[in-house]
């Protein structure tokens, strides 16, 4: 049977094939053909602990029972209070303000409002938004403005608004980027600096140092501009804490969560803010309110999830086994490069890349990706390389067998390509 479903990122025309995955435990999908793959990029960086997780899944079963969904204009529930209640106690303690949306591009829109609003209820115009060369930060409008330019967005440039673009801070380089920050920040109407806190990723799993991020960060603090870390990605110890700003001694002013929030579970997505930021939104005026919302804005099944979730960070050792996935990976990079060659190699916290000598262009839309995403899955692997960059992000529960299948698989790609 032909399907009608419109797949994301991918282009029909090529006629390649699209697996169909029945259920899923842990690290594995399980296909229906039978055969078990490995899901070695958390199903696009969401699964944090394992696939249909006993204790998040009990969670949803028994919230579905009970409130499924309501408005939350002017209304509340108590998933939702548990959820803000519960990232105020492990969060960095200025961000005082938990707003609920549904996904990592909602966060940001979020985020980039907030901004704007809190300088236009100061009187003070600032509309400039600074970002950095190679982001991402979603899919929708505001989030393509504040990322990189390109292919991905090029049919929609009418649309998008104009930002300031610094370098991004390749080894060796990063004073180039910090005087371009210096400059944007110290000129009239800059209104907040938005970055991916030390690793880039849709634009290639590019690392850069925790000394460079706080030095950006004190620019902004320096010149009163806002500073946004998304941490839809990164968040989660991804990076091997909690939060990647933390490495850098770093609390923004605003922070973008989504993905592993729920553990990957269901969508739902917060973004925090400082005291002051809620402040310049508070007023006896109804048109001083912050616009803002969704219809599934903290929903409660989603809420119960993210508590579940929340509730395993306190209760479990997820840090101890972020620490042991982060040492596992390197030493498989370390070893792989013993073996074989390529460019690049790097890690962060749970994350690893490694780059693909190509005769292509190189970049997202290298033919290299679509070889290589085939050659994976017919080694029982999802890997979803961004374009010549192969990078494994595993769930924190993956077994020493099944990375290991992982990265014999990424041994032979490296030989055969």
């Amino acid at each position: 049977m032909t399907s009608s479903v419109w797949h994301p990122f991918t282009q029909h025309g090529l006629g390649e094939p699209v697996p169909l995955v029945e259920r899923a435990g842990g690290a594995l999908l399980h296909m229906a053909d039978g055969q078990a793959v490995i899901d070695a990029i958390s199903s696009w960086w969401v699964t944090t602990h394992g696939h249909c997780h006993p204790r998040i899944m009990a969670a949803i079963a028994d919230q579905a029972q009970k409130l499924d969904q309501m408005i939350f204009a002017g209304w509340t529930h108590q998933p939702a209070e548990d959820v803000a209640a519960g990232l105020r106690a492990i969060m960095p303690e200025s961000l005082t303000r938990v707003f609920f949306s549904d996904s990592g591009s909602t966060a940001v829109e979020v985020a980039l409002k907030m901004a704007l609003g809190y300088w236009h209820a100061r009187g003070e115009t600032r509309h400039r938004i600074v970002v950095m060369e190679h982001s991402y930060h979603g899919d929708t409008i505001g989030a393509m403005s504040v990322g990189a330019r390109g292919v991905f967005n090029q049919p929609y440039e009418p649309l998008l608004f104009d930002v300031a673009r610094i370098p991004f801070p390749a080894a060796g380089a990063e004073q180039d980027t910090l005087d371009a920050l210096e400059a944007f920040c110290g000129a009239p109407g800059t209104a907040a600096l938005i970055v991916e806190p030390l690793v880039l990723g849709a634009g290639g799993m590019l690392v850069y140092a925790p000394e460079t991020l706080a030095a950006m960060h004190a620019i902004c603090a320096r010149h009163g501009v806002l500073f946004l870390a998304d941490e839809v990605m990164t968040g989660w110890g991804r990076t091997g804490t909690l939060l990647a700003c933390e490495q850098a001694g770093v609390t923004p002013d605003v922070l973008c969560l989504s993905k592993g929030l729920t553990g990957g579970a269901v969508p739902l997505a917060v973004t925090m803010a400082s005291e002051p930021i809620f402040e310049a939104h508070w007023s006896t005026d109804r048109a001083k309110m912050f616009f803002h919302s969704s219809s599934y804005t903290a929903n409660p099944i989603a809420c119960a999830a993210a508590n579940a979730n929340l509730a395993i960070w306190r209760e479990e050792p997820v840090r101890d086994r972020v620490a042991a996935l982060a040492g596992k990976q390197a030493a498989w990079l370390e070893k792989l490069g013993q073996f074989c060659h390529f460019d690049n190699a790097r890690t962060l916290g749970t994350i690893a890349a490694l780059d693909l000598k190509t005769s292509g262009e190189g970049g997202y839309l290298d033919t290299l990706a679509p070889r290589l995403m085939a050659f994976f899955r017919e080694r029982g692997v999802l890997l979803r390389p961004l374009g010549n960059t192969v990078y494994v992000m595993p769930p924190y529960c993956i077994t020493d067998e099944q990375l290991g299948d992982v990265w014999n698989a990424i041994g032979e790609a490296v030989i055969s390509f």
